[in-house]
């Protein structure tokens, strides 16, 4: 008897999966390996599957908002909000690395910096935080990184979709004035305008996720490095700190005070 999915047993587990690729990426570069680098590099990479997945979800949320599936929009962003958690979550893993064992091996990875993550930059830009003064102080993009970059930065946004999305109920959109104004009449009336309402208070949680990430990982730096340098050359912590302000959908929380 043949049991379910064992019909010409083309796939494994592992060759589904790619595990022996998988596996193999880990490369420690200090000889004899620092016990502690396998972990910077397995939470690292980890990291950069799961901004992967992001885009992934974002893109389809921007189509869904776009094409005005406002319900599966929503539940996307729920996904997103979980995996965001997830991400702060980890540096609880990467915090069991004390500064001491960081050090054995924080130079050999130099001039490396998480300020050089591709997907990180696109997931703000498609997000809503453009800043095309990035591509020039990147260091070391390949031309594929600096093309992708460059896409993002002329994609529409999360936010201009969501704006679509009110234009499309009749609501006033042609300047911030008049998205603001919207903004207060949606959120006045929830019983005509829920799913844009509902729209709205996801993006804010997406936002919010974001900074909670951001400040988890400035609190992290200055465990590990106090008050170094980064080893891109940035100024570290201070780096980190200057970005903790941003916001990607400030006009949402303007209305806070509105209301």
């Amino acid at each position: 008897m043949v049991s379910f999915g064992e019909q010409g047993a083309q796939l494994t587990y592992g060759s589904y999966l790619s595990l022996p690729q998988l596996l193999s990426a880990q490369h420690p570069q200090t000889a004899p390996p620092a016990h502690d680098e396998l972990l910077f590099i397995t939470i690292h990479q980890v990291y950069e599957l799961w901004f992967q997945q992001l885009l992934h979800e974002v893109g389809e949320v921007r189509t869904a908002m776009q094409d005005g599936r406002l319900w599966w929009a929503q539940h996307l962003l729920q996904r997103v909000h979980v995996i965001e958690r997830v991400l702060v979550q980890q540096v609880d893993v990467l915090e069991t690395m004390t500064p001491q064992d960081f050090l054995e091996f924080r130079q050999r990875i130099s001039p490396a910096s998480g300020f050089q993550s591709v997907q990180f930059r696109e997931l703000e830009f498609v997000s809503g935080a453009k800043d095309p003064a990035y591509l020039e102080r990147f260091r070391g993009l390949t031309e594929a990184e600096e093309e992708r970059l460059r896409v993002r930065l002329g994609e529409p946004t999360l936010w201009d979709a969501f704006v679509g999305v009110m234009a499309a109920a009749g609501l006033p959109v042609e300047d911030d004035a008049a998205v603001a104004a919207s903004l207060r009449v949606v959120a006045h009336d929830r019983d005509r305008h829920a799913a844009i309402w509902a729209l709205a208070e996801a993006l804010l949680q997406h936002d919010e996720l974001a900074a909670s990430w951001r400040a988890r990982h400035v609190v992290m730096v200055m465990r590990m490095i106090g008050g170094k340098s980064g080893t891109g050359g940035s100024s570290g912590a201070a780096y980190l700190r200057s970005r903790l302000p941003l916001q990607y959908y400030p006009l949402l929380w303007e209305l806070r005070s509105e209301l």
